[in-house]
């Protein structure tokens, strides 16, 4: 069975922050699978720490893995079997290997989820898997972070908060439209727009196949993107994005037509909402349940709409509009704090949340939970500085869960990261860090 050097690629490795996750999980587990969108750098990743490389999307390596399973996963340790779901078998055959001899660092899967009837083992206690997103702004090589989100998570309050950013509202806005995909940083202006149209193009017209489901109507699939793309950050209903969906057409697709959109784009992670927070013993009359919309990438919303950076800057919400309570740069940005949060919080083994009263009085962006239950809520802003306003829901949640929230935070696109007098630390987005 041939097997090829770990790939390196035209375009130097950028270090990512699941690397370390990777050697901390690997020291200890047999295997590891990473889990993400298409282009987000899971095979360059995982190439840089294999020994044996199998990428089962060549013709010629998915025959040999097919003819002979066994071979297709034997080799020198760790293994990368690269787009996995295209030889689903592979899935059990690492499973049953990993039953045999469960030795740390043996093997490494890559690719996105296929459909539900794909694998028949979960492979649990077995197969771990780590998601992979696009890059944030320090693994982008822009920024330089000074505030650590897990010492947030290990110490609270009492983590000191400080330093400076030359990052301004342009340049956020300039860095959601250039995109975390690796493999399009060095690219700008039309060639950047084609290949973000090329990507998104692939996703209604293969990846979705791939995932197990037929797109009769690319068109309907398209304009749901765009609906999806419009209701970034916000908790929109599926009504209100059906509507969005079909402007102007009295009969719009069923549930029954639909639904299977939205569940095939979130096992290919195009989308990647954030649940509702449910507080253990809630003591909360109504919190709302709906996700927060996001896609993968803030760049492939702002896409979706047509947005420039002009139009960002000046406030345009681009080709689709839903109901806002403010500039789409706004909810971009929003998108862009989730993606990083998600990001360095995976990294410290927290997860992350969104709070919402079913009412909308009060809401908070971020709730980063710990394994204990304790949190630190986070809210974001796209302005420079910060008031008594801005933090009010901050206050509230600390106040109705008193000893359980051990951080606030404020994610702004300011120059400078403090703590305000009443313990809110004020972080620019750029100087956040794992």
């Amino acid at each position: 069975m041939p097997s090829v050097p770990p790939h390196t690629g035209s375009l130097p490795y950028l270090p990512r922050v699941v690397d370390a996750e990777l050697t901390l999980l690997l020291s200890q587990l047999p295997a590891v699978w990473i889990d993400g969108p298409k282009g987000v750098g899971k095979t360059a990743t995982a190439g840089q720490r294999a020994a044996t490389v199998r990428h089962l999307d060549r013709p010629e390596v998915h025959a040999l893995v097919r003819a002979d399973l066994q071979a297709g996963i034997s080799g020198p340790a760790p293994v990368l079997l690269d787009e996995w779901q295209l030889v689903p078998e592979v899935w059990d055959a690492v499973r049953r290997a990993v039953d045999d001899d469960p030795a740390p660092n043996r093997f490494i899967l890559t690719g996105s989820a296929t459909d539900s009837g794909t694998r028949t083992h979960s492979g649990a206690g077995r197969i771990v898997s780590r998601r992979m997103r696009p890059m944030t702004l320090p693994e982008r090589g822009i920024s330089t972070p000074t505030v650590s989100l897990r010492a947030m998570l290990e110490i609270g309050s009492s983590t000191p908060v400080a330093g400076t950013s030359e990052m301004r509202l342009a340049d956020y806005a300039s860095e959601i439209l250039r995109s975390g995909f690796p493999g399009l940083r060095h690219l700008d202006g039309r060639a950047l727009t084609t290949q973000l149209d090329g990507y998104l193009a692939r996703v209604v017209e293969s990846d979705m196949a791939e995932a197990g489901l037929r797109v009769r109507r690319p068109d309907t699939l398209t304009n749901w993107l765009r609906a999806y793309a419009a209701a970034t950050s916000t908790t929109a209903s599926w009504e209100k994005i059906r509507a969005a969906a079909h402007p102007g057409h009295a009969e719009k697709p069923a549930r029954s037509t639909t639904v299977p959109y939205i569940e095939a784009l979130t096992r290919i992670r195009i989308l990647d909402g954030i649940e509702a927070w449910s507080p253990t013993g809630n003591r909360f009359a109504r919190l709302a349940a709906s996700p927060k919309h996001h896609l993968a990438d803030p760049a492939l919303a702002a896409r979706l709409l047509g947005v420039s950076n002009r139009d960002l800057m000046q406030g345009s919400r681009g080709l689709e509009a839903l109901p806002s309570d403010g500039p789409f740069l706004g909810a971009l940005f929003e998108s862009l704090c989730a993606l990083t949060v998600r990001v360095f919080a995976q990294a410290a083994f927290a997860d992350v949340r969104h709070f919402r009263e079913y009412s909308g009085r009060h809401e908070v962006d971020f709730i980063v939970l710990r394994d204990d239950g304790k949190v630190i809520a986070m809210e974001s802003k796209i302005a420079a500085s910060v008031d008594d306003g801005d933090v009010k829901h901050l206050h509230w949640l600390e106040s109705q869960m008193p000893g359980q929230v051990i951080d606030k935070v404020m994610l702004t696109t300011g120059p400078t990261a403090y703590r305000r007098t009443d313990g809110v630390a004020v972080v620019p987005l750029a100087l956040l860090g794992p």
